[in-house]
């Protein structure tokens, strides 16, 4: 049997922009992507604190140390300015394997959005 676990999560990043002219997407620090174990094009689910909006949509890179996280197309306007989100992936996987897997979880400074 195959299940969906979460395999990725950016715990509490601060939104540093919203794009809304752009073709949809999530524009991540290439740094938070790496400590996440994140991939461009890789499917992620948004979640913000501040309104209790949940979305779906897809991570594109961000220069590094830029600390941006950055709602493009429809997502932006999901989204303020200065509102904390949580970012999350999952991955299917056979069962046993699910009970032994362990995720990336990151908790970035919400500040600059940088690693701690």
């Amino acid at each position: 049997m195959q299940i969906q676990v979460m395999k990725s999560k950016l715990h509490c990043v601060t939104v540093t922009q919203a794009e809304l002219d752009y073709i949809g997407s999530v524009t991540i620090d290439e740094d938070l992507m790496d400590a996440a174990n994140l991939i461009e094009n890789e499917q992620v689910h948004i979640l913000n604190k501040n309104n209790g909006e949940r979305f779906i949509t897809y991570v594109i890179k961000g220069a590094r140390k830029s600390g941006v996280i950055c709602l493009n197309g429809p997502a932006a306007k999901k989204v303020s300015l200065g509102d904390v989100v949580i970012i999350i992936s999952y991955a299917d996987m056979d069962f046993e394997e699910a009970k032994s897997f362990r995720p990336w979880v990151v908790f970035p400074n919400t500040e600059t959005n940088g690693l701690k």
